[in-house]
């Protein structure tokens, strides 16, 4: 929930540009989809219905769009000279909201996509999930019937895109990989060309 509030405001506090709407559009979607999840889905937001896990899946949708437009407009914007990053200010703080919004859209996709969504692994035990949790590796380490829960694929979205690959938990399907894949690929455009226009601003 803290985490889906955050990505409701990052659109509303980065450069216009960066957002579709300037940021209004976006937030209001999200906050939208947030309040129908809420009133469909009370509980932890993890039921197995068809209709909830629609909505799920349109906030995930909306999030990436978002996550892809301010990557790109930042990436524009930095190559261009823009005047949303022409000073070190300007620039690592539309840097750190981009990596941010990078980071929690694709927590929520992981989060959603892995082992057949949080409403499958909240109801049973996953004989083979999309990604292999240091609890799957070595469930001496865990307690029995032992399930990712968000903040674990928030760990996973955050350690992906600093690292650009994984970490301790393992992509075991096509899907997975290809998507962590892309997820480091843009982490690495926008952390790259951000600490490069800083040491060339601040140089």
């Amino acid at each position: 929930m803290i985490t889906l509030l955050v990505a409701i405001v990052l659109p509303l506090v980065m450069p216009r540009e960066f957002s579709p709407g300037n940021g209004w559009a976006i937030s209001t979607v999200e906050a939208i989809l947030l309040v129908a999840m809420l009133v469909t889905d009370p509980g932890r937001i993890d039921a197995r219905s068809a209709k909830v896990r629609a909505i799920r899946v349109a906030m995930i949708v909306v999030l990436a769009l978002g996550a892809a437009w301010a990557t790109g407009a930042l990436i524009n914007d930095i190559l261009d000279g823009g005047s949303n990053t022409n000073s070190a200010g300007k620039l690592l703080f539309a840097g750190g909201l981009v990596f941010t919004y990078i980071a929690i859209a694709f927590a929520f996709l992981y989060w959603e996509l892995d082992s057949g969504g949080p409403g499958r692994r909240a109801h049973a035990l996953v004989m083979y999930p999309d990604f292999a949790f240091p609890q799957h590796t070595s469930p001496e380490l865990a307690p029995p019937g032992w399930r990712p829960v968000f903040l674990d694929y928030l760990y996973l979205g955050i350690t992906n895109s600093i690292a650009f690959s994984p970490t301790d938990v393992m992509p075991l399907t096509h899907w997975a990989k290809l998507t962590m894949a892309v997820q480091s690929i843009a982490s690495l455009a926008v952390l790259g060309l951000v600490i490069a226009s800083a040491v060339n601003v601040l140089g």
